[in-house]
């Protein structure tokens, strides 16, 4: 019989409000990310050493400015010359994946975690996580939403407030709600 966090990772439905282990692996990873939230901005070198503790790869250049808040870390994979504004969230129950010289503008979102339609399913606490990819070279414009399961393609850049609901070819400009490619770049 598979665990929830198995089942969290194979994009099956789990149980996140009810098990003991990923309720402590979330509990471990928010109480990193509110330390390296209240570092003062001096503390570089602390801050990067966090960054590194909650996700699980990154490249050596990178910087993501506070206040950033994930569920996991460990689900999360940074390249190199990353840079992500202010209030970044991920809510990694899947794979997070972000190529380099990856540019994120403030008030972001990027959501794995999906719940069901049907509503006996969703108020037993039932979810599901499917994986996010955004390609090297993308600029994701302020205040845009990423939900489960969508691929950004390389080179592409996403308009502000867009909410991302399906992949976006490469090389794409792509903006709304929903947000849609309007021209190739």
């Amino acid at each position: 019989m598979k665990t929830e966090k198995e089942k969290m990772l194979t994009g099956e439905l789990y149980d996140a409000n009810n098990d003991s282990q990923l309720i402590q692996e979330r509990e471990y990873c928010k109480a990193l990310c509110y330390e390296l939230n209240q570092l003062h901005p001096d503390k570089k070198e602390q801050k990067q050493n966090l960054i590194r503790q909650i996700l699980g790869s990154c490249g050596n250049s990178f910087l993501i400015e506070p206040s950033f808040y994930c569920d996991y870390g460990y689900n999360i994979t940074i390249g190199e010359n990353f840079y992500a504004n202010h209030n970044l969230i991920i809510l990694d129950g899947a794979k997070v994946t972000f190529g380099s010289n990856v540019f994120i503008a403030p008030n972001c979102s990027f959501y794995t975690a999906g719940h069901p339609l049907d509503v006996a399913s969703r108020n037993a606490g039932l979810e599901y996580a499917r994986p996010i990819t955004v390609g090297d070279n993308v600029w994701i414009g302020g205040g845009v939403t990423v939900l489960p399961g969508v691929t950004i393609g390389e080179g592409s850049t996403i308009g502000a407030g867009s909410v991302v609901v399906k992949d976006i070819p490469a090389n794409s400009l792509a903006v709304g709600n929903p947000c849609r490619v309007i021209r190739k770049l």
